[in-house]
């Protein structure tokens, strides 16, 4: 399974890096990938390690105040 936040579901995105000079502009291919860190959630009760990104894990510390 693709490295993916547990509480909305973002994951990798692909894109292409810019280029800055030259006439014929070769588009490189990159990815782009979340800013996932790990956080301890309650599923149903109980504690679980998940890896979430930092928006909702910005959202579940304003709710938690």
């Amino acid at each position: 399974m693709a490295r993916s936040c547990a509480i909305c579901g973002k994951a990798s995105m692909g894109g292409f890096n810019p280029q800055s000079s030259g006439m014929n502009r070769v588009r490189a291919h990159r990815r782009y990938q979340p800013n996932l860190q790990p956080l301890v959630i309650d599923v149903k009760g109980a504690p679980v390690k998940s890896l979430v990104c930092t928006r909702c894990r910005r959202t579940l510390t304003k709710t938690a105040r």
